[in-house]
Protein backbone atom coordinates (compact mmCIF):
# COMPACT_ATOMS: atom_id res chain seq x y z
CA UNK A 1 0.00 0.00 0.00
CA UNK A 2 1.22 3.42 -0.98
CA UNK A 3 1.99 6.01 1.64
CA UNK A 4 0.45 9.28 1.88
CA UNK A 5 2.04 12.72 2.14
CA UNK A 6 0.51 15.68 2.88
CA UNK A 7 0.28 18.77 0.27
CA UNK A 8 -1.51 22.33 -0.26
CA UNK A 9 -4.24 20.72 -3.04
CA UNK A 10 -5.84 23.21 -5.49
CA UNK A 11 -9.30 22.33 -6.44
CA UNK A 12 -11.66 23.46 -7.10
CA UNK A 13 -10.18 26.79 -8.72
CA UNK A 14 -9.39 29.60 -6.16
CA UNK A 15 -9.47 26.59 -3.29
CA UNK A 16 -6.38 25.04 -1.93
CA UNK A 17 -6.60 22.72 0.67
CA UNK A 18 -3.98 21.41 3.64
CA UNK A 19 -4.78 17.64 2.89
CA UNK A 20 -3.35 14.20 2.03
CA UNK A 21 -1.81 12.89 -1.51
CA UNK A 22 -0.75 9.17 -2.30
CA UNK A 23 3.54 10.17 -1.57
CA UNK A 24 4.96 8.73 -5.02
CA UNK A 25 6.73 6.20 -6.31
CA UNK A 26 10.54 6.39 -7.99
CA UNK A 27 11.49 4.47 -10.80
CA UNK A 28 15.57 3.46 -11.16
CA UNK A 29 16.20 6.34 -13.28
CA UNK A 30 14.18 8.80 -10.68
CA UNK A 31 15.11 10.38 -6.82
CA UNK A 32 12.77 10.96 -4.24
CA UNK A 33 13.26 15.09 -2.95
CA UNK A 34 12.07 16.11 0.23
CA UNK A 35 10.44 19.28 -0.43
CA UNK A 36 11.68 22.36 1.61
CA UNK A 37 10.86 25.31 0.12
CA UNK A 38 8.75 26.23 -2.85
CA UNK A 39 8.51 29.95 -4.36
CA UNK A 40 4.78 30.64 -5.79
CA UNK A 41 4.87 32.13 -9.22
CA UNK A 42 3.09 34.25 -11.19
CA UNK A 43 1.97 31.31 -13.49
CA UNK A 44 0.59 30.01 -10.17
CA UNK A 45 -1.34 32.41 -9.62
CA UNK A 46 -3.10 32.17 -13.29
CA UNK A 47 -3.04 28.35 -11.83
CA UNK A 48 -4.89 28.80 -8.79
CA UNK A 49 -7.68 31.32 -10.59
CA UNK A 50 -8.29 28.53 -13.56
CA UNK A 51 -6.63 30.69 -16.33
CA UNK A 52 -4.80 27.17 -17.26
CA UNK A 53 -7.72 24.99 -17.59
CA UNK A 54 -7.92 22.29 -18.75
CA UNK A 55 -4.54 21.62 -18.95
CA UNK A 56 -4.01 21.57 -14.80
CA UNK A 57 -5.10 17.99 -13.63
CA UNK A 58 -7.07 19.29 -10.74
CA UNK A 59 -6.83 18.38 -7.70
CA UNK A 60 -3.17 18.28 -7.78
CA UNK A 61 -0.39 20.37 -5.95
CA UNK A 62 1.27 23.31 -7.68
CA UNK A 63 4.48 24.63 -7.40
CA UNK A 64 7.23 24.35 -9.85
CA UNK A 65 9.95 26.42 -8.01
CA UNK A 66 11.26 24.12 -5.14
CA UNK A 67 14.52 22.95 -3.45
CA UNK A 68 14.92 20.07 -0.91
CA UNK A 69 16.60 17.53 0.31
CA UNK A 70 17.03 13.62 -1.58
CA UNK A 71 15.56 11.00 0.44
CA UNK A 72 16.12 8.29 -1.94
CA UNK A 73 17.24 7.35 -5.38
CA UNK A 74 16.41 4.83 -7.94
CA UNK A 75 18.92 1.91 -8.65
CA UNK A 76 20.57 3.51 -11.88
CA UNK A 77 21.30 6.97 -10.14
CA UNK A 78 24.84 6.97 -10.21
CA UNK A 79 25.57 10.84 -9.12
CA UNK A 80 23.07 11.70 -6.50
CA UNK A 81 22.88 10.30 -3.09
CA UNK A 82 20.45 10.46 0.04
CA UNK A 83 21.01 13.84 1.70
CA UNK A 84 22.04 15.94 -0.85
CA UNK A 85 20.85 19.13 -1.08
CA UNK A 86 19.22 19.57 -4.76
CA UNK A 87 16.86 21.72 -6.84
CA UNK A 88 14.85 20.68 -9.89
CA UNK A 89 14.48 21.85 -12.76
CA UNK A 90 10.67 21.25 -13.58
CA UNK A 91 10.43 20.98 -17.12
CA UNK A 92 9.72 17.53 -19.05
CA UNK A 93 10.26 17.59 -22.74
CA UNK A 94 8.71 15.08 -25.05
CA UNK A 95 11.69 13.94 -26.39
CA UNK A 96 10.01 13.38 -30.05
CA UNK A 97 9.29 16.97 -31.72
CA UNK A 98 12.20 18.80 -33.86
CA UNK A 99 12.87 21.17 -31.21
CA UNK A 100 13.86 18.07 -28.93
CA UNK A 101 15.54 16.44 -31.39
CA UNK A 102 18.15 19.37 -32.11
CA UNK A 103 18.68 19.59 -28.22
CA UNK A 104 16.17 22.84 -27.74
CA UNK A 105 14.21 21.26 -25.37
CA UNK A 106 12.96 25.03 -24.01
CA UNK A 107 11.08 25.07 -27.38
CA UNK A 108 9.30 21.76 -26.66
CA UNK A 109 6.01 21.91 -28.58
CA UNK A 110 4.59 19.57 -25.94
CA UNK A 111 6.54 20.46 -22.63
CA UNK A 112 5.18 19.68 -19.33
CA UNK A 113 6.03 21.03 -15.64
CA UNK A 114 6.24 19.53 -12.54
CA UNK A 115 3.97 21.51 -10.35
CA UNK A 116 1.88 22.46 -13.71
CA UNK A 117 0.93 19.10 -15.35
CA UNK A 118 1.21 16.93 -12.49
CA UNK A 119 1.97 17.28 -8.62
CA UNK A 120 4.95 19.63 -7.45
CA UNK A 121 6.60 21.33 -4.80
CA UNK A 122 3.16 22.49 -2.92
CA UNK A 123 3.64 18.50 -2.05
CA UNK A 124 5.91 17.47 0.60
CA UNK A 125 7.51 14.97 -1.60
CA UNK A 126 8.25 14.99 -5.28
CA UNK A 127 9.66 12.39 -7.71
CA UNK A 128 11.82 13.75 -10.12
CA UNK A 129 14.00 12.48 -13.18
CA UNK A 130 18.09 12.44 -12.15
CA UNK A 131 19.09 14.18 -14.96
CA UNK A 132 16.71 16.68 -14.34
CA UNK A 133 18.28 17.17 -10.58
CA UNK A 134 20.91 19.82 -10.03
CA UNK A 135 22.88 19.31 -6.75
CA UNK A 136 23.63 22.68 -4.48
CA UNK A 137 26.62 23.63 -2.14
CA UNK A 138 25.30 23.17 1.14
CA UNK A 139 25.85 26.56 2.01
CA UNK A 140 22.89 27.42 0.36
CA UNK A 141 19.91 28.28 2.06
CA UNK A 142 16.92 25.91 0.77
CA UNK A 143 14.83 29.22 1.25
CA UNK A 144 17.03 30.85 -1.22
CA UNK A 145 17.85 27.69 -3.91
CA UNK A 146 13.93 28.01 -4.09
CA UNK A 147 14.24 30.71 -6.28
CA UNK A 148 16.84 29.16 -8.24
CA UNK A 149 14.33 28.29 -10.93
CA UNK A 150 13.37 31.74 -11.01
CA UNK A 151 16.58 33.38 -11.93
CA UNK A 152 17.23 30.06 -14.07
CA UNK A 153 14.83 31.93 -16.26
CA UNK A 154 16.49 35.35 -16.23
CA UNK A 155 19.98 33.61 -17.32
CA UNK A 156 18.51 32.17 -20.11
CA UNK A 157 17.36 35.35 -21.62
CA UNK A 158 20.68 36.38 -21.20
CA UNK A 159 21.68 33.81 -22.74
CA UNK A 160 19.22 33.95 -25.90
CA UNK A 161 19.87 37.78 -26.29
CA UNK A 162 23.72 37.35 -26.25
CA UNK A 163 24.99 39.78 -23.37
CA UNK A 164 28.20 41.27 -23.76
CA UNK A 165 30.23 42.79 -20.59
CA UNK A 166 29.57 46.17 -22.26
CA UNK A 167 25.85 46.12 -22.86
CA UNK A 168 23.74 48.41 -21.51
CA UNK A 169 20.08 46.93 -20.97
CA UNK A 170 16.97 48.05 -20.21
CA UNK A 171 14.08 46.09 -18.54
CA UNK A 172 10.61 47.03 -19.20
CA UNK A 173 8.96 45.20 -15.97
CA UNK A 174 9.75 45.36 -12.58
CA UNK A 175 7.88 42.01 -11.37
CA UNK A 176 9.72 38.67 -10.51
CA UNK A 177 10.81 37.81 -13.93
CA UNK A 178 12.12 41.14 -14.34
CA UNK A 179 14.26 41.36 -11.33
CA UNK A 180 15.62 38.12 -12.01
CA UNK A 181 16.89 39.35 -15.16
CA UNK A 182 18.16 42.37 -13.41
CA UNK A 183 20.39 40.30 -11.22
CA UNK A 184 21.89 37.68 -13.62
CA UNK A 185 22.97 40.44 -16.04
CA UNK A 186 24.38 41.88 -12.94
CA UNK A 187 26.46 38.91 -12.46
CA UNK A 188 28.43 39.55 -15.71
CA UNK A 189 28.22 43.47 -16.36
CA UNK A 190 28.41 46.63 -14.82
CA UNK A 191 26.94 48.70 -17.67
CA UNK A 192 23.54 51.07 -16.84
CA UNK A 193 20.54 49.02 -16.46
CA UNK A 194 17.24 50.93 -16.73
CA UNK A 195 13.96 49.49 -15.24
CA UNK A 196 10.56 50.55 -16.17
CA UNK A 197 7.61 49.63 -14.28
CA UNK A 198 4.09 51.45 -13.34
CA UNK A 199 4.78 50.00 -9.20
CA UNK A 200 7.23 52.85 -7.50
CA UNK A 201 7.50 49.89 -4.92
CA UNK A 202 8.81 47.56 -7.50
CA UNK A 203 11.46 50.18 -8.59
CA UNK A 204 12.17 50.55 -4.97
CA UNK A 205 13.23 47.21 -4.61
CA UNK A 206 15.79 46.99 -7.42
CA UNK A 207 17.82 50.20 -5.97
CA UNK A 208 17.88 48.57 -2.28
CA UNK A 209 20.21 45.21 -4.12
CA UNK A 210 21.62 47.21 -7.21
CA UNK A 211 21.98 51.47 -6.59
CA UNK A 212 22.90 51.92 -10.00
CA UNK A 213 20.23 51.00 -11.95
CA UNK A 214 18.06 53.27 -13.08
CA UNK A 215 14.47 53.65 -12.16
CA UNK A 216 11.78 54.84 -14.42
CA UNK A 217 8.28 55.11 -13.40
CA UNK A 218 6.30 55.25 -16.67
CA UNK A 219 3.32 57.07 -15.80
CA UNK A 220 5.51 59.96 -14.31
CA UNK A 221 8.74 59.34 -16.85
CA UNK A 222 9.48 59.11 -20.42
CA UNK A 223 11.60 56.19 -20.66
CA UNK A 224 13.06 57.46 -24.25
CA UNK A 225 13.89 60.64 -22.86
CA UNK A 226 15.92 58.90 -20.02
CA UNK A 227 17.56 56.65 -21.96
CA UNK A 228 19.09 58.74 -24.66
CA UNK A 229 20.29 61.70 -21.91
CA UNK A 230 21.85 58.37 -20.19
CA UNK A 231 23.41 56.75 -23.75
CA UNK A 232 24.20 59.48 -25.41
CA UNK A 233 21.17 59.20 -27.32
CA UNK A 234 22.69 55.96 -28.98
CA UNK A 235 19.70 53.60 -26.85
CA UNK A 236 20.45 50.08 -25.15
CA UNK A 237 21.90 47.43 -26.60
CA UNK A 238 19.04 45.11 -25.28
CA UNK A 239 15.87 45.60 -24.16
CA UNK A 240 13.95 42.91 -22.33
CA UNK A 241 10.13 42.88 -22.35
CA UNK A 242 9.18 41.36 -19.15
CA UNK A 243 5.48 42.49 -18.80
CA UNK A 244 2.79 40.10 -20.07
CA UNK A 245 -0.21 41.70 -19.40
CA UNK A 246 0.41 45.30 -20.02
CA UNK A 247 -1.53 48.15 -18.30
CA UNK A 248 -1.63 51.23 -21.25
CA UNK A 249 0.08 54.61 -19.73
CA UNK A 250 -1.16 57.33 -21.83
CA UNK A 251 0.81 58.60 -24.28
CA UNK A 252 3.58 56.09 -23.52
CA UNK A 253 4.24 52.96 -26.02
CA UNK A 254 2.97 49.45 -24.88
CA UNK A 255 6.50 47.61 -23.73
CA UNK A 256 7.57 45.63 -26.80
CA UNK A 257 6.88 48.95 -28.64
CA UNK A 258 8.73 50.63 -26.23
CA UNK A 259 11.57 48.47 -26.17
CA UNK A 260 11.93 48.53 -29.52
CA UNK A 261 12.17 52.38 -29.69
CA UNK A 262 14.73 52.38 -27.15
CA UNK A 263 16.95 49.83 -28.75
CA UNK A 264 20.20 51.27 -30.44
CA UNK A 265 21.15 50.30 -34.08
CA UNK A 266 21.51 46.45 -34.01
CA UNK A 267 20.03 46.29 -30.71
CA UNK A 268 18.12 43.38 -29.67
CA UNK A 269 14.87 42.83 -27.76
CA UNK A 270 14.04 39.90 -26.28
CA UNK A 271 10.72 38.79 -25.19
CA UNK A 272 9.40 37.10 -22.43
CA UNK A 273 5.82 38.21 -21.36
CA UNK A 274 2.94 35.48 -21.49
CA UNK A 275 0.37 38.10 -22.54
CA UNK A 276 -2.25 36.86 -24.86
CA UNK A 277 -3.61 40.07 -25.97
CA UNK A 278 -2.00 41.52 -29.36
CA UNK A 279 0.61 44.03 -28.83
CA UNK A 280 0.47 46.95 -31.27
CA UNK A 281 4.17 47.26 -33.18
CA UNK A 282 5.51 49.90 -35.79
CA UNK A 283 8.20 47.55 -37.53
CA UNK A 284 9.33 50.56 -39.84
CA UNK A 285 10.97 51.22 -36.24
CA UNK A 286 12.43 47.94 -36.19
CA UNK A 287 13.67 47.91 -39.56
CA UNK A 288 15.30 51.25 -39.66
CA UNK A 289 17.70 50.10 -36.76
CA UNK A 290 18.01 46.78 -38.45
CA UNK A 291 17.40 45.14 -34.95
CA UNK A 292 15.89 42.10 -33.90
CA UNK A 293 13.21 40.72 -31.76
CA UNK A 294 13.69 37.34 -30.05
CA UNK A 295 11.77 35.17 -27.47
CA UNK A 296 12.68 33.65 -24.37
CA UNK A 297 10.82 30.37 -22.70
CA UNK A 298 11.56 28.86 -19.62
CA UNK A 299 14.99 27.82 -19.27
CA UNK A 300 17.80 25.21 -20.79
CA UNK A 301 20.47 24.53 -18.15
CA UNK A 302 20.77 27.08 -16.91
CA UNK A 303 20.08 26.00 -13.22
CA UNK A 304 23.64 25.13 -12.97
CA UNK A 305 24.89 28.85 -14.03
CA UNK A 306 21.90 29.98 -11.04
CA UNK A 307 23.29 27.89 -8.29
CA UNK A 308 27.06 28.96 -8.44
CA UNK A 309 25.61 32.43 -8.71
CA UNK A 310 23.98 31.96 -5.59
CA UNK A 311 26.87 30.26 -3.77
CA UNK A 312 29.10 32.72 -5.00
CA UNK A 313 26.77 35.17 -3.17
CA UNK A 314 26.78 37.10 -6.55
CA UNK A 315 22.66 37.31 -6.25
CA UNK A 316 20.49 38.91 -3.91
CA UNK A 317 17.15 36.59 -2.91
CA UNK A 318 16.50 38.02 0.34
CA UNK A 319 15.65 41.28 -1.61
CA UNK A 320 12.91 39.46 -3.46
CA UNK A 321 11.75 37.29 -1.12
CA UNK A 322 8.66 39.38 0.88
CA UNK A 323 7.28 37.06 3.02
CA UNK A 324 8.31 33.12 3.88
CA UNK A 325 4.85 31.39 5.02
CA UNK A 326 3.79 27.81 6.03
CA UNK A 327 2.92 25.66 3.23
CA UNK A 328 -0.57 25.13 5.17
CA UNK A 329 -1.45 29.02 4.34
CA UNK A 330 -1.01 28.74 0.96
CA UNK A 331 -4.59 30.10 0.28
CA UNK A 332 -3.91 33.32 1.94
CA UNK A 333 -0.48 33.35 0.56
CA UNK A 334 -2.67 33.57 -3.17
CA UNK A 335 -4.97 36.22 -1.07
CA UNK A 336 -1.82 38.20 -0.14
CA UNK A 337 -0.49 38.18 -3.83
CA UNK A 338 -3.59 38.89 -5.42
CA UNK A 339 -4.76 41.57 -2.78
CA UNK A 340 -1.53 43.68 -2.13
CA UNK A 341 1.06 43.55 -5.73
CA UNK A 342 1.98 46.78 -4.68
CA UNK A 343 4.00 45.79 -1.45
CA UNK A 344 4.57 41.91 -2.60
CA UNK A 345 6.68 40.93 -5.09
CA UNK A 346 7.74 36.85 -3.75
CA UNK A 347 6.26 34.67 -1.48
CA UNK A 348 8.08 31.31 -0.41
CA UNK A 349 5.94 28.66 1.35
CA UNK A 350 7.84 26.37 3.85
CA UNK A 351 7.31 22.69 3.94
CA UNK A 352 9.88 21.83 6.93
CA UNK A 353 7.34 22.12 9.61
Amino acid sequence: MNENMMAAVLGPYGNIQWKQLPKPDISNKQVLVRVHYTGICGSDQHIFKGDFDPRTPIPFAQGHEFAGVIERVGGEVKNLGYGDHVTVDPIIPCGQCVACGRGFYSACTSLKLLGVDMNGGFAQYVAADASMVYKLDKRIPLHHAALIEMYSIGFHACNRAGLQPEDTVLIWGGGRIGHSIAQAVRTRNQKPIFMVDIIEERLQIARRYDKTIIPVLLQREDPMQIIRKETGGEGVDIAFEAVGHAQIVPDRPNPIRGCIQAIRGRGTVCVLGLADDPAPVVFKELIWKEGQIIASRVSHGEFGEAGKALAAGTLDPDALITKILPVSRAMSAFELLDNYPQQILKIVLDLTK
